[in-house]
């Protein structure tokens, strides 16, 4: 008599899923990726979806699409999102696989280009590559390409941006057979939700004012609106372009950049006690205090540093524009910190590759690590709340014109 074999489970499956068509794979992959979701964001709510309990602590706010690459094809994968705190589904999908994958596409890109073998072998090295085909460097960079121009020009729908923050990176590109320098336009903001967002990125010869009018006007264009206060150096060609594209915003002069801009003309001794003085303005508890502590400091530097004293009084306006909002965000606001923290992550990436091989390269691996610097923001906690973004729409605006003479500054520095 013969023995009936036991079935395997997992021979069976497989028959079963190798006779099926590719669509009817990527259903159930699709739906049991969504399933599995589903319930971490339940138990991170406390209760499922739609449900009534006495023991939810969240609650769900739609959806954001990340593209998921599988062997049955790339997926839509809607992550959920929660209306307090984020949920990312790391036993699915990686963090800043643009970033890395941008990495590797300009290394691939600077091969091609030329650009010296022991530097790209470092580079390789550096990035665990042990191989690049000329076809893997095509499809990296076309799909890397169009992610990040789908970036840089989606519409600014998410408004009003009550708080804008602008700044530039010198980088180095490789140009007509030499080593130049070019620079990165970065402008970041804070949305009608309260939280931040990267709003824009440019590549220009020069940080000039005709560069800067036209990377705040192509802002404008893609529906950038609201902007009530706009925080940067003092770039004379940027402050110059905040008051012609943006006229309706007041301009806060950076406190750390500032700091510095008055080391330089302050005696090193003297320097100590004036930084003492200067970081007090902004240690007081209302605007009028913050006023009055501004009136104290230039009493007492006009007797003894009567030019530092001139050189304060100037920039007085640019630096207390702040208080004109409320007190419990002027942290985030009289400074560019937040905006330095993002470039740090910039050139933490940058470094790696040194001198780019063009600007397509830059723009490709600078746009990839905003791009994922995007998607974390948004999905974690808000950056304001709506209840103070409300209370900062409600500020007065200016005159344009009487802002764009109070926005002039006392110096021009270098970004």
């Amino acid at each position: 008599m013969t023995t009936a074999q036991p079935n395997d489970p997992t021979t069976m499956v497989g028959d079963m899923l190798a006779s099926a068509s590719p669509d009817l794979l990527r259903s159930m992959l699709s739906t049991f990726i969504q399933t599995l979701m589903g319930a971490e964001a339940d138990a991170l709510c406390g209760a499922g979806y739609g449900e009534r309990s006495p023991d939810r602590v969240n609650s769900r706010n739609g959806y954001r699409h990340r593209d998921f690459d599988t062997r049955v094809g790339t997926l839509d994968v809607a992550v959920p999102k929660l209306r307090s705190g984020s949920y990312f589904p790391d036993w699915l999908l990686e963090r800043r696989t643009r970033a890395e994958r941008a990495l590797v596409s300009v290394v691939a890109t600077s091969y091609l280009l030329g650009v010296s073998t022991r530097r790209v072998e470092k580079l390789v090295q550096a990035l665990g590559v042990t191989s690049l085909s000329k076809s893997q460097v095509s499809v990296m960079a076309r799909d890397l390409d169009e992610q990040v121009e789908a970036f840089r020009t989606r519409p600014l729908d998410q408004g009003p941006y009550t708080f804008l923050a602008a700044d530039a990176l010198v980088l180095k590109v490789r140009e007509g057979g030499r080593v130049v320098q070019v620079h990165a336009l970065l402008a970041t903001g804070v949305n009608g939700d309260g939280h931040r967002e990267i709003l824009g990125v440019d590549v220009t010869s020069r940080e000039d004012g005709a560069g800067w009018l036209a990377f705040l006007r192509g802002l404008v264009a893609r529906g950038l609106t609201g902007v009530k206060l706009v925080t940067s150096d003092a770039h004379s060609g940027l402050v110059a372009a905040i008051g012609a594209a943006l006229p309706g915003a007041s301009w806060q002069r950076c406190r750390t950049h500032y700091a510095v801009n008055l080391m330089s003309i302050t005696p090193k001794s003297s320097w100590p006690w004036v930084r003492t003085m200067l970081h007090s303005i902004y240690d007081q508890v209302d605007a009028k205090a913050v006023a009055a502590q501004f009136d104290r400091v230039i009493d007492t530097l006009a007797e003894k540093l009567p030019a530092v004293a001139d050189h304060l009084d100037q920039a007085r306006a640019d630096l207390l524009a702040f208080t004109a909002f409320p007190k419990e965000i002027w942290r985030q606001i009289w400074s560019n910190n937040p905006q330095e923290r993002l470039n740090k992550e910039i050139r933490r990436r940058t470094d790696v590759v040194g001198i780019f091989p063009d600007r397509g390269a830059l723009i490709r691996l600078v746009g990839a690590v905003l791009a994922e610097q995007h998607d974390e923001w948004t999905e974690g906690r808000r950056y304001l709340g709506i209840e103070v973004l409300a209370r900062s729409q409600a500020v007065g605006t200016h005159d344009p014109k009487e802002n764009t003479a109070n926005n002039a500054p006392a110096i021009t520095t270098a970004a």
